[in-house]
């Protein structure tokens, strides 16, 4: 017999009438403190830098074809060298170029001051005790002048991600949907930075890859919301704009609701499952996914309240371009 009430999606309820716009003016204030404090502390104490931005070096470590080096032990051993940032990862055999788990990549900080090789001996000797007898490769540096290529590479691909954003939606709606949507991913970004600066998180190309992602995340439910206002806007000629914004975000809230916890559970996974080279990333990306929902309600959107719209220019005869689910609670 199927139980009543089955799925429990049935629970959450089908029409909400929350007052969002009510709160628009505390919620602005607190996010300019917020983003000013991020932005502080992005300088000083400012970001703890990964291998990939502030340089260090790499070693090749194998076994016998057949062995397996436990990536794992490898990693602890090198960890309490107290280094910095270690970097550990299953390649391929040159000889054969299979990856049966007998070679690994390490990448370690050299601390400013001490010797390379008295480095590379103690971490020789750190994994040697770890996991046995294994071959080193020949030791590769990464200098500071390649790091911060690399470094303002990663935050030119961030500006541009954004910029694209803005044309996107200046092209989709009105010009001031567009800055709504610039403000509130620049919102995203700039808190996301904060809480990795706030919890210590290593910056590396995988945390570039996380606030990609959340940049994504956010526009999409941006773009989730102005549609759905926009079509309200048309609908409702004569409603006050407070009101149309309130009715619109009401009308998403549950497709935000169930989007954003499904990827905060998958995520929450990643974090606990996925070992310590994951656990920044996905930290950083459900604070992303949290804080773009809420971006999305208490940034875009009340950007537009100020801005205003000019209704004229919704006319019934302009066909709106449905985006998948867009146009869907």
């Amino acid at each position: 017999m199927a139980m009543r009430g089955w799925p429990l999606i049935k629970l959450l309820p089908q029409k909400t009438n929350f007052h969002f716009v009510k709160y628009a003016r505390f919620a602005g204030v607190l996010s300019v403190i917020l983003c000013i404090a991020a932005i502080v502390s992005c300088f000083y104490p400012g970001l703890n830098m990964g291998i990939d931005f502030r340089g260090g070096a790499s070693m090749e470590v194998s076994k016998p074809a057949g062995q397996t080096i436990e990536l794992d032990r490898v990693r602890e051993a090198v960890n309490g060298l107290n280094l910095g940032d270690v970097q550990v990862q299953g390649i391929a055999r040159r000889d054969t170029n299979v990856d049966d788990g007998s070679t690994a990549i390490l990448r370690f900080q050299v601390p400013e001051g001490r010797d390379q090789t008295q480095v590379v001996n103690q971490v020789e000797g750190a994994i040697s005790g770890a996991v046995g007898q294994v071959n080193y490769s020949g030791v590769s540096v990464v200098g500071s002048k390649v790091s911060g290529e690399l470094f303002t590479s990663g935050l030119l691909a961030l500006g541009v991600a954004i910029g694209l954003m803005f044309l996107y939606i200046w092209f989709r709606f009105e010009p001031q949907f567009g800055f709504g949507a610039v403000v509130g991913l620049l919102h995203d970004v700039i808190l996301t930075f904060g809480l990795i600066v706030l919890f210590k998180l290593e910056f590396s190309l995988n945390m570039v890859a996380a606030v990609l992602t959340v940049i994504g995340y956010s526009m999409n439910d941006t773009v989730v919301v102005f549609d759905r206002l926009r079509e309200n806007l048309r609908k409702y000629k004569t409603m006050p704009l407070r009101d149309v914004i309130d009715l619109s975000l009401n009308e998403t809230l549950s497709r935000t609701i169930i989007t954003g916890v499904t990827a905060v559970m998958v995520l929450a996974a990643l974090a606990i499952f996925g070992g310590e080279a994951l656990f920044g990333f996905s930290i950083a990306l459900m604070f992303g996914i949290i804080i773009g929902t809420y971006s999305s309600i208490y940034v875009g959107a009340p950007i537009i309240l100020l801005w205003g719209v000019k209704r004229g220019a919704l006319a019934d005869d302009a066909k709106p371009v449905k985006l998948g689910m867009a146009s869907r609670p």
